[in-house]
């Protein structure tokens, strides 16, 4: 059967009005993700951050040295026990504005190696220096050394009490303190009474030839190790009872030339030192022989055990005579200073 004309209009209205809500529907915008209107979004301005304060430098203080704390220590200690003098060894002390600092603290005698180091450091006013062989020394012969050129100069006296201050060169720092009773030490010394013992004797010549000793038993001759015996003072007695062994290498030179003082005559006594026999010295200090066999001798049992003819030798002339006898040791290197037949100082070698 036939549909009518208005049945199909009836029919065909309502699905022309549902397409066109349908393209209605598929023609509307589509909404956007939340990401795009993010990026839609007007930017927000970034706040930046204030940078912190920068915190005020502290001052840094230096922690106080290893060679003040003790400087500080040994002052107060030389107050406390009454020590009149203070030693100390300056070749340690590396800053020389602190050594003129030094000087104004107390009585300081320095001790050194470099006597102009000193000079140049402490350019004003009266300054107490003994002058150290050049060579390695011990703290002990370090202090022996200055305990008797420091009686013989006069800075100190038989009954003093002085403070060692010491420590090892290499290191440059002090790690010592000494307290020392002069007239109740009898380790450093057989006798306190120097000025009878260098009676006679000019300083310089005495310190000259302890100074030559102590060298040639460090360093020896080209290397090798030497023994050799220096008989000082009295001359005219010595050569008396001596005699030559060889050609005295001394004749005929004039005196200025063959003073022991005199810094051109070290290479040619260290040259000489390998021969057999002593050196004898005039109490001025003109070298007057070598190769000198010594006739004097002492009684062996008088001496301590292990020492040589050498020793005895040097015991023996000084027993006899006024002279003073320094001896070197061949096998040890140690340096014994011989009085009146006894051994008055000695000075050992450093191990190592």
């Amino acid at each position: 059967m036939a549909e009518s004309t208005s049945d199909k209009e009836k029919t065909a209205q309502p699905e022309a009005e549902s397409k066109k809500k349908v393209e209605a529907v598929v023609s509307l915008p589509k909404a956007k993700d939340a990401s795009e209107t993010k990026k839609m979004a007007p930017a927000a301005k970034k706040k930046t951050p204030k940078a912190p304060a920068e915190p005020k430098p502290k001052k840094i203080v230096p922690p106080p040295s290893i060679n003040n704390i003790i400087l500080n220590s040994a002052i107060k200690i030389a107050k406390d026990v009454g020590a009149k003098s203070i030693f100390l060894f300056a070749d340690i002390v590396e800053d020389l504005k602190q050594l003129e600092d030094i000087s104004k603290k107390g009585n300081f005698v320095f001790l050194t190696k470099n006597i102009e180091m000193i000079k140049q450091a402490i350019p004003t006013g009266e300054i107490k220096i003994i002058e150290l062989p050049s060579v390695d020394l011990t703290r002990t012969a370090i202090t022996k050394l200055s305990v008797m050129k420091g009686l013989y100069s006069g800075f100190i006296e038989a009954n003093d009490k002085i403070l060692f201050l010491t420590g090892a060169e290499g290191l440059k720092y002090l790690d010592s303190i000494l307290v020392l009773d002069i007239g109740k030490e009898s380790q450093m010394l057989s006798s306190v009474n120097v000025g009878s013992i260098v009676e006679g004797l000019k300083p310089e010549v005495f310190e000259a030839v302890l100074n030559m000793a102590i060298e040639l038993s460090r360093q020896g001759r080209e290397g090798k190790s030497v023994g050799t015996v220096f008989v000082v003072g009295d001359d005219k007695k010595v050569m008396q009872l001596s005699r030559q062994m060889i050609f005295n290498p001394f004749m005929g030179y004039p005196e200025k030339e063959r003073n022991i003082v005199n810094p051109d005559l070290r290479d040619t006594i260290k040259e000489f030192s390998a021969l057999d026999g002593a050196f004898v010295i005039s109490s001025d200090g003109v070298v007057l022989a070598a190769g000198r066999h010594l006739n004097a001798a002492a009684e062996k049992e008088s001496l301590p055990m292990g020492l040589g003819s050498r020793h005895v030798a040097g015991a023996g002339i000084t027993a006899v005579t006024d002279a003073i006898a320094f001896v070197l040791s061949e096998s040890t290197g140690d340096v014994r200073i011989f009085k009146g037949g006894k051994v008055f100082m000695e000075i050992e070698k450093e191990t190592k």
